[in-house]
């Protein structure tokens, strides 16, 4: 792997000085760090992270508007129950969300060796039969506009997406040089603010910002629930938070890698309260 630019550096170490942001960069740490002892993940890691990615799953879906219940997202994922042949809207949109959030767990080797390759898995999974089979996995062309994160302005074109790519490869590629929090939340709005896809980015952005937490060593066991940290705190903070960072003013951008932390801290908790039940056998 190429050494990381020094520019791509200075930007993302200038970002996690930000007011407030090393704060809320050692709450994170430090909520993964008593997931990661937890004693369930001594010998059921992963019991606890197939768990992880159901949750995740239902709430990565909840932020697209289709809520779908607990206990069919983890059948399906266990192949215990399948889609309907002809599933509605909302069942496609919950299937994408179920196949991405279980393609991170294959991504995650990848995410930051070959960021092209493991996006274009991860959108396959996402937008398979929702958008046409020719769109699966590659970058939206000039005549392709996304319909998706309309509150945060109009996508970039073609050309400056390209740009924006390329600059998003940087971020997930950067190494240990820039605190994992900061990479994953900066590549996480990158993905919904440039929209790369004509459908599926938010379920791709989540399903990335999960695989680099993990990858990065923040969360390496993948128990915590990322996607669930954003739902709590509303699908309107959600997306607030996102149209704060696309303004690309300092405050906008800390306010956005804030929230990922108070999003990660909520997930850590979650996944502790996971390994609860994963060790008093109380997981239906």
């Amino acid at each position: 792997m190429p050494s990381p630019s020094p520019q791509v550096v200075a930007s993302l170490g200038a970002l996690a000085v930000l007011p407030g942001v090393p704060e809320k960069i050692a709450a994170a740490r430090a909520a993964c760090e008593r997931l990661r002892w937890h004693e369930a993940l001594r010998r059921r890691i992963p019991e606890a992270s197939a768990e992880s990615r159901v949750r995740g799953a239902q709430a990565s879906a909840a932020l697209e508007g289709a809520t779908v219940p607990l206990d069919l997202v983890r059948d399906i994922m266990r192949g215990a129950a399948a889609w309907p042949l002809r599933p509605d809207p909302v069942q496609q949109v919950a299937r994408g969300a179920v196949q991405a959030t279980a393609e991170s767990e294959r991504v995650r080797t990848t995410v930051t060796s070959a960021p092209l390759q493991a996006l274009a898995r991860l959108h396959v999974a996402a937008a398979a039969g929702l958008v046409e089979d020719r769109q699966l996995g590659r970058p939206r062309l000039h005549d392709e506009q996304p319909a998706e994160f309309t509150d945060l302005g109009v996508a970039p074109d073609a050309a400056a997406l390209s740009a924006r790519l390329e600059g998003l490869v940087a971020v997930m590629t950067v190494g240990a040089a820039v605190p994992a929090l900061v990479v994953a939340a900066v590549a996480h709005a990158e993905i919904a603010t440039a929209r790369p896809f004509v459908r599926g980015n938010g379920v791709v952005a989540r399903a990335t910002e999960r695989a680099l937490v993990q990858a990065c060593g923040l969360d390496p066991t993948g128990v915590a629930v990322t996607e669930a940290g954003h739902a709590e705190q509303g699908g309107p903070a959600y997306l607030g938070a996102l149209a704060a960072y696309g303004m690309g003013t300092p405050e906008g951008m800390g306010l956005w890698i804030g929230h990922c932390a108070d999003a990660l801290v909520a997930g850590a908790a979650l996944g502790e309260q996971i390994c609860d039940a994963v060790r008093a056998g109380r997981l239906s």
